[in-house]
């Protein structure tokens, strides 16, 4: 099990950059696969992004080229810079540990949940 405590949202106008943290607790943070999910209104909850245990990375097709995930194992964080940002990325954003994966691809999140951080992008 671990915590996670997420920041960094707010309001942006479209084409700036925010950076979503998470932070965890526990002594196995490095262990764990971690990602990044995200839901809009009147949307399905959706995979934005995840790094698993040995630095690799998967995004979604929507963000590739705008966003990067990053992990920081000596801080138990987990970080989502993202950069031209557009309407459609407004969206609660959620970090997630414990990714499962096939065959290098994700194929279902962890159990453990960050309480999402909300993120508008709006003129």
């Amino acid at each position: 099990q671990v915590q996670l405590v997420e920041s960094g949202g707010g309001l942006v106008q479209p084409g700036g950059s925010l950076r979503l943290s998470c932070a965890a607790s526990g002594r196995t943070f490095s262990s764990y696969a971690m990602g990044w999910y995200r839901q809009a209104p009147g949307k399905q909850r959706e995979l934005v992004a995840a790094v698993s245990r040995y630095g690799n990375t998967n995004y979604a097709d929507s963000v590739k080229g705008r966003f990067t995930i990053s992990r920081d194992n000596a801080k138990n964080t987990v970080y989502l810079q993202m950069n031209s940002l557009k309407p459609e990325d407004t969206a609660v954003y959620y970090c997630n540990a414990g990714l499962k994966y096939r065959s290098g691809a994700v194929v279902a999140p962890g159990d453990d949940w960050g309480q999402g951080t909300q993120v508008t992008v709006s003129s």
